[in-house]
């Protein structure tokens, strides 16, 4: 019994040692997970933890659920819970079953292995092997001892999602209001009368009228986003335009704020002088009663800019989490854009907008049923030859990932038959 006790009982110098692993473990883990901007909500947690008491039902598995998987680099959340689960974007009921054992649900890594486990009409999901059928009873001592094990993590978690379908989108194309269109500044000249600009070059922009282009006080210069020739996106049912999508085509680095005139007047009389917006400083010239464009140096390029192109400022990055799950809402929507020049047709994992934002209770996660509209054909059966609508047939799913207050950027993740602009969207059943 003593060197039983001896096998599992720690110095005080193992048990620093130990302590200093498991804080660098904990500082990794930690670290891991805020690079990888993967936060968890309370409304996730809570049906989590509301499953991980009552498990769930059979009835909700897939037909092929397999007894146990190992996690392989390239998978995807969505694939996992697809491979479980009827529902894919019940992901959080997934993670319930496992919520024991796996404490955020993005961070799963190449190399687990889950196993399914079936008992009372419920399922869960654990990453320990299932217990052996039988008495249970132990049939030789098991020993144990302290020891170190150390794990890279250079792997990564699994993203919910291929990263590389949804990450242009999250800072390349945008949304904006008419009143942003209006507010937007504008490329007005270039050096040396330049037709197109790439990146190293400089132009020279203005703001509209009463919003010149400034400098700020303190901090960094800011960084624009260049787009152009937005185009309206219209409300396939009120005809209404809910907002523009302005196509990205890279980014200015401010140098200089624009330069208005003001009136001086003094003993000589009025006279004009060029005052810096934010910067401070003076200048008087030959041209000092007009106002002086602001400068800006192109730092990146998708296509060659031109006079003519308008700037938003360059938003913070947000954190985003996708997490597959059903709108809490009821939605009704169409889609009304595929994105691309003249792209009418959509396929899977292409990008599509919806006529829904957040103004409609859409969020970021929201995963959607996309419907194809059933034809209307004439009752041969009926003597009248009457009219007979066909019902929408289910036809794929998308998921929202860039919600606005009136669009919606969304990915289409399965697909039955091709998508097309006009096609229904409505809540998955």
């Amino acid at each position: 019994m003593q060197q039983d006790m001896h096998d599992i009982t720690l110095s005080k110098t193992g048990t620093a040692f130990l302590s200093i692993a498991v804080a660098i473990a904990s500082w990794t883990l930690v670290g891991n997970a805020q690079a990888q901007n993967f936060p968890i909500t309370d409304g996730q947690k809570a049906i989590a933890t509301q499953v991980a008491q009552a498990g769930v039902p059979l009835s909700e598995l897939a037909p092929n659920a397999p007894d146990s998987y190992t996690v392989k680099a390239g998978d995807t959340l969505w694939a996992i819970s697809r491979l479980f689960l009827k529902s894919p974007w019940r992901w959080p009921e997934l993670w319930g079953m496992n919520l024991a054992e796996i404490a955020n649900p993005h961070l799963i890594y190449p190399g687990q292995q889950l196993f399914l486990e079936k008992k009372n009409g419920v399922a869960t999901l654990t990453t320990r092997s299932p217990e052996p059928v039988g008495d249970g009873a132990p049939t030789a001592t098991v020993r144990i001892s302290p020891r170190t094990r150390f794990e890279t993590l250079s792997a990564g978690a699994l993203p919910t999602l291929e990263p590389h379908l949804i990450e242009p989108f999250l800072v390349e194309p945008n949304i904006v209001s008419e009143d942003e269109l209006l507010l937007s500044p504008r490329i007005v000249a270039t050096q040396e009368g330049r037709v197109l600009l790439s990146r190293g070059d400089r132009a020279y922009i203005r703001g509209p009228a009463g919003s010149p282009v400034t400098e700020p006080d303190t901090g960094p210069e800011p960084t624009f986003r260049v787009f152009r020739n937005p185009k309206p996106l219209f409300d396939p049912d009120t005809h209404a335009v809910l907002g523009y999508e302005a196509p990205y085509v890279g980014k200015a680095l401010l140098v200089r704020g624009e330069i208005a005139p003001v009136a001086n007047t003094g003993a000589a009389g009025t006279t004009w002088v060029a005052r810096l917006l934010g910067g401070g400083g003076k200048s008087e010239g030959e041209n000092a009663g007009l106002p002086t464009a602001a400068s800006v140096d192109i730092v990146e390029t998708k296509e060659e800019m031109r006079v003519g192109d308008r700037l938003t400022a360059e938003p913070e990055r947000q954190i985003r989490s996708f997490v597959p799950s059903a709108p809490q809402v009821r939605i009704e929507g169409r889609i009304i854009s595929v994105y691309g020049e003249g792209v009418t047709n959509a396929a899977q994992n292409q990008v599509v907008v919806l006529s829904r934002g957040t103004s409609d209770g859409l969020k970021s996660g929201d995963v959607l049923a996309i419907l194809k509209d059933g034809p209307t054909v004439k009752d041969q059966t009926d003597p009248a030859k009457s009219n007979v609508k066909i019902p929408n047939e289910r036809n794929g799913l998308l998921m929202v990932f860039r919600p606005f207050e009136k669009l919606s950027y969304a990915l289409i993740l399965e697909i039955v038959d091709g998508v097309k602009v006009g096609d229904r969207v409505t809540n998955p059943r």
